[in-house]
């Protein structure tokens, strides 16, 4: 199906562009959106005597997200989850999880816009992009950590990750030598024993 679009979109064109789409992308997704007209003689006339109108309008929802885009820029989120002793989470953070941080924190994010290839299963710093517009996008940091206290390690720069499993092997290590001890006292008592 031949569609005339009325934004850019990614991927596919920009404003006044002629393409051809799937059919359910273009009567699902693109016209009941507002994003393109169906191309035919009329809406190309309509399109022609609405131009201006488009692009203006286009240029002020840029002009909109560009400035929430300079507030954005470089915002680190912290997401506070339950997470294992190897630091895999109980779940997962989702791109809605990271858009409603944002949105607790006085940004206004839609939740369409936040690009996650997938979800976040492990407490760490991870990059996130945002796109506020077609021609917008930002890259924000979620601080994903089991408390606010390692939120606030992993900030500063350190790997909560290893420092979980260095703990690990060191209690594993002790209980170890523990053990070793109870067993060796246990054989020496035993050997007293048979005396």
């Amino acid at each position: 199906m031949q569609v005339i679009l009325l934004e850019r979109i990614e991927r596919l064109g920009k404003i006044g562009d002629e393409v051809k789409v799937r059919n359910g992308f273009a009567r699902n997704f693109l016209i009941p959106q507002g994003k393109a007209l169906l191309a035919n003689d009329r809406n190309r006339a309509r399109f022609e005597a609405e131009r201006d109108a488009i692009e203006a309008r286009n240029a002020e929802a840029r002009a909109k997200a560009e400035a929430e885009a300079s507030k954005l820029e470089g915002a680190v989120f912290t997401l506070i989850r339950q997470a294992g002793d190897t630091g895999q989470l109980y779940g997962s953070v989702t791109a809605r999880d990271v858009a409603d941080a944002a949105e607790a924190a006085g940004h206004s994010v839609p939740r369409s816009g936040v690009r996650l290839d997938k979800p976040i299963k492990a407490i760490g710093m991870y990059d996130v992009s945002i796109r506020l517009h077609a021609e917008v996008a930002v890259t924000i940091q979620a601080n994903v950590a089991r408390s606010a206290d390692e939120a606030e390690r992993q900030a500063k720069g350190e790997d909560i990750v290893a420092s979980l499993q260095a703990a690990n092997q060191e209690l594993a290590q002790e209980q170890a030598g523990e053990l070793a001890e109870a067993a060796a006292e246990r054989a020496e008592a035993g050997g007293e024993d048979e005396e």
